[in-house]
Order: structure tokens, then C-alpha cells, then sequence
């Protein structure tokens, strides 16, 4: 009962709430001859298989990292991950300790370990495997809640822009023209200090600078889209705009904002680990790489070098963004005949 009650808590639900919208969707395109066909091809794909593999291994951890419960009642709520972890025995040590060492590191006189660690511990005594895997909760956050923050509000705009065109078009495109024209770190930072620190600020800021690259895209498309037979079509038989919009327009251009909100999700997951860095990011005691690789920065000018914590941040954060790079690349292959691959 405990664990289920700590799925309300909002962070805890948003990656749940992620992870079952994307199901979904899923489940319904495949009911669409374009998409079911798109699903045969990536099926024969091998890259595409190990990509969506190593995504879901990252959603999974995710889920189990948002479901918490205490052990008594003066206790801090833990994670499903964090339990797993204790019980193989994994304790926080004194300081730092390499991989699969016995003794502690950097100390004058190392004392022995509390018990085993795989990528070993960092300055605080946690253990590195489970700072990284509790970063993967914070991406798929970042990525996804900013996602739906922003998917809808750039189709709706990009949709009216290109469809209406003249006033409309002129006030849109002049909205999103000047976000553009500012470098979007200096206006996530911006955002940050005015909203303050958090997770779910985070992603509104990430939110306003991130929806412009999609509305343009969506623009174009419906400009292309708008004087083609079809449509001439349902005006003349009295369809209504909106009815055109949504169920003629928005159905040809869906292909191409899935693979673009696809390919954006690495972009989120990236900024949020350079504004991390920064130190305006996600708060200190949240499982993130970009706080992991910050709190890294200085430990390479150590002697002994603590190279393990930036390299397992790294390296989590490498095969993410490449796993959905290498997705997007295979999506966008097999949803569009043209750009599949010899």
C-alpha cells in the first residue's frame, strides 16, 4: 500500500505516465496501414531492435526508480532500485573507492569496504552504478514530460500559422522567430532563475526554448500540405477548417513530428545535463549525470585520478542518446520509402 501511494507523488508519476502514453500511441498507429507497415520494415532492422532493447532497459530502471516506500516509519522513502541494492549488500563508504575494490581510495590509511561496488563509490561514499541508474529517472523526465509540454503546443501553432497564413501567420512567426533569435542556454538559464530550481521547472524551461525548431517544421508542412487536392477537395464540400485540420492535415504530418520529438528527446537530455553542469539544473541529492559529471570535474587533477564517476555518467548518457539516435535514423527509414536505406 505504501508503494502505491508513493506513485502519486508527481515526479514518481511522470515517468510512469510517459512510459504508458507512448504504449499507447504505439498500440493505436500500428492500427494504420502507413504505420503497421513501418513497423514490418523496423522489424527486419537489427539496429533499430538493439536500439528500442537498450531504450526500454532505460524506461524499466526508470519505472522501478520512481516507485518508493519506507522500510519503518522514521525511515527515508527508497526506490525499488535502491532496495535491490541493499540487498546485495551495497553500503554508502567513507569516501572514494575504484572499481571492484576492497579498500578505500585517496586516504592516507585506506579502510577496508562495507561491502562491494562494480563502478565503484565517489567522494561521498555512494555507490557510482546506482548514482547512474537513478540519472536514467531523470532523463526519461526531462525527455519526456518536457516532450508533451511541447508537442502539442508547436503542431497546434505550427498548424494554424501554415494553414491560415497572412495575421496569424505573421504573429506566430514572429513569436517564434524571436525565442530563435536568442541562444537557448542563455534563455533556459534565464528561465531558471526566475522559475527556480526543480525538476518540473526544469522542464518548463527547457519547454519555452524548445517547441520553435517543431512549430517551423509543422508550419512548413502544413504549408505543403494545404493546396493539395484533398484538402481543395473538403472545402468544397463545405468541411469545416478545424475538421480539416484535424482529420486530413494533422494525420499526414504526425510521421514526421514523431521522428522529430524522437530526435529532440536526445537534444533534452543533453541540455539538461549541461545545465547540471552549470549548476542550475536538476538539485543537488537527484539522481543526474549531469550533476555526477559536474561533481567530476575536479577529480581528474586528483592523484590518484577518480576517473570511474565521470566515465560512468558519460557512458550512460552516450548509449541513451545514441540508442535514440539510432532509432530515429531507423523510424524515419521505414515510415518514409524514400529514405530507406540501399
Amino acid at each position: 500500500m505504501k508503494a502505491i501511494t508513493s506513485l502519486f507523488i508527481p515526479g514518481n508519476l511522470i515517468p510512469i505516465v510517459a512510459i504508458l502514453l507512448i504504449v499507447v500511441g504505439i498500440k493505436r498507429a500500428g492500427q494504420q496501414p502507413l504505420w503497421a507497415e513501418a513497423y514490418r520494415r523496423l522489424g527486419r532492422n537489427r539496429a533499430a531492435i538493439a536500439s528500442l532493447v537498450v531504450i526500454a532497459a532505460y524506461c524499466l530502471i526508470a519505472v522501478l526508480d520512481s516507485i518508493t516506500w519506507k522500510s519503518n516509519v522514521l525511515a527515508e522513502p527508497q526506490s525499488v532500485i535502491t532496495h535491490i541494492f541493499h540487498a546485495m549488500h551495497v553500503r554508502s563508504e567513507r569516501t572514494y573507492s575504484a572499481p571492484f575494490a576492497k579498500i578505500t581510495t585517496g586516504e592516507p590509511h585506506p579502510h577496508p569496504l562495507k561491502g562491494w561496488h562494480i563502478l565503484g563509490t565517489d567522494g561521498s561514499g555512494k555507490d557510482v552504478l546506482l548514482e547512474t541508474l537513478r540519472g536514467c529517472r531523470t532523463a526519461l523526465i526531462i525527455g519526456g514530460f518536457t516532450s508533451l509540454l511541447i508537442t502539442p503546443v508547436a503542431i497546434l501553432l505550427g498548424m494554424l500559422a501554415g494553414y491560415f497564413g497572412h495575421r496569424v501567420d505573421d504573429v506566430i512567426q514572429y513569436i517564434y522567430t524571436t525565442l530563435g533569435s536568442v541562444p537557448g542556454i542563455l534563455l533556459n538559464i534565464a528561465f531558471l532563475l526566475v522559475l527556480g530550481p526543480g525538476l518540473i521547472n526544469l522542464c518548463f524551461a527547457l519547454g519555452i526554448t524548445s517547441w520553435v525548431d517543431l512549430c517551423r517544421l509543422v508550419r512548413g508542412e502544413t504549408l505543403k500540405h494545404r493546396d493539395r487536392e484533398y484538402v481543395r477537395a473538403a472545402k468544397a464540400l463545405g468541411v469545416r477548417d478545424l475538421r480539416i485540420l484535424i482529420n486530413h492535415i494533422l494525420p499526414n504530418i504526425l510521421p514526421v513530428v514523431i521522428i522529430t520529438v524522437t530526435l529532440n528527446f536526445s537534444s533534452l537530455v543533453l541540455s539538461e545535463t549541461i545545465l547540471s553542469y552549470l549548476g542550475i539544473g536538476v538539485p543537488a541529492g537527484t539522481g543526474s549525470w549531469g550533476n555526477m559529471i559536474d561533481a567530476a570535474r575536479l577529480e581528474l587533477a586528483r592523484d590518484p585520478v577518480i576517473w570511474w564517476n565521470l566515465t560512468a555518467a558519460s557512458t550512460a548518457l552516450f548509449i541513451l542518446v545514441l540508442a535514440l539516435n539510432v532509432f530515429s535514423d531507423a523510424l524515419r527509414d521505414a515510415v518514409d520509402p524514400r529514405l530507406r536505406s540501399s
